[in-house]
């Protein structure tokens, strides 16, 4: 009998954020392939202690689906982890694309985005009432293409809260195609590591954002977001505890 590749959000960094769901298996697991560079150690603590564990930092493509494809024919469960919500910069659908080839069953167990994890430590709602009503997530453009009309500078006169993945080793680019709609005032918020011990966070604006990353030395893992939402004054409460507005559910 097959065995079964199950992708897992490992969550942003803090191992209590795995899911429930996620941790279980992790405990059934036969084999373990996680994201070393970037998922918690100590989200595998649970694993048994036969289980086998790879860290596919050191693994190409060919190479992971290599072992998934030997510990499946064995009949084995093969969990495979990744940081934060493995939908999002996960690279599964060319994992997906090749569990297909092989007609090897697998199942997807979400995470908490390190998107998510970066909102709560830093205390703030990103769809404030007529403020933002949108949030866009996305990344600079790098070695890997991006479709035309995804630029930043292009997303940037949407004026909503952005969050940028993988843009924090560019961000004097960043911020140039950004204040092609922002305002030069408009606050933005740098978060390295999200809900790890050793978190670190930079407030700033699009004027001086740049300068305070390089003085902190912050070069990787880190989140971007852009947005009055961050520094919004006074706002208007939405309606949804309005005593005024009647809805079927609250």
């Amino acid at each position: 009998m097959k065995g079964k590749v199950i992708f897992i959000g490992a969550g942003p960094g803090d191992p209590d954020l795995i899911t429930v769901k996620g941790r279980k298996v992790i405990e059934q697991a036969d084999v373990i392939i996680y994201a070393g560079s970037l998922v918690n150690k100590d989200v595998l603590s649970p694993a048994r202690d036969d289980c086998e564990i790879h860290n596919s930092a050191y693994l190409n493509l060919e190479e992971t689906d290599g072992i998934i494809t030997e510990a499946v024919n064995e009949g084995k469960l093969v969990a495979r982890v990744h940081t934060g919500d493995p939908s999002i910069y996960g690279a599964i659908g060319e994992q997906i694309r090749e569990l297909k080839k092989h007609d090897i069953e697998y199942e997807i167990i979400p995470g908490v985005s390190s998107l998510f994890g970066t909102a709560s430590v830093l205390e703030a709602e990103l769809t404030l009432p007529e403020i933002s009503q949108s949030v866009i997530i996305t990344r600079p453009e790098g070695r890997t293409p991006k479709p035309a009309g995804e630029s930043l500078a292009s997303f940037s006169k949407h004026h909503a809260t952005m969050c940028i993945f993988l843009g924090i080793g560019m961000i004097d680019k960043v911020v140039d195609e950004l204040l092609e709609g922002y305002e030069e005032t408009t606050p933005v918020a740098v978060v390295k590591k999200a809900t790890w011990p050793d978190q670190q966070i930079i407030r700033g604006t699009l004027k001086d954002i740049a300068q305070k990353v390089k003085d902190a030395n912050i070069t990787k893992t880190a989140m971007i977001v852009v947005g009055d939402v961050l520094d919004p004054g006074d706002f208007n409460a939405s309606k949804l505890y309005d005593k005024n507005f009647k809805h079927e559910y609250r």
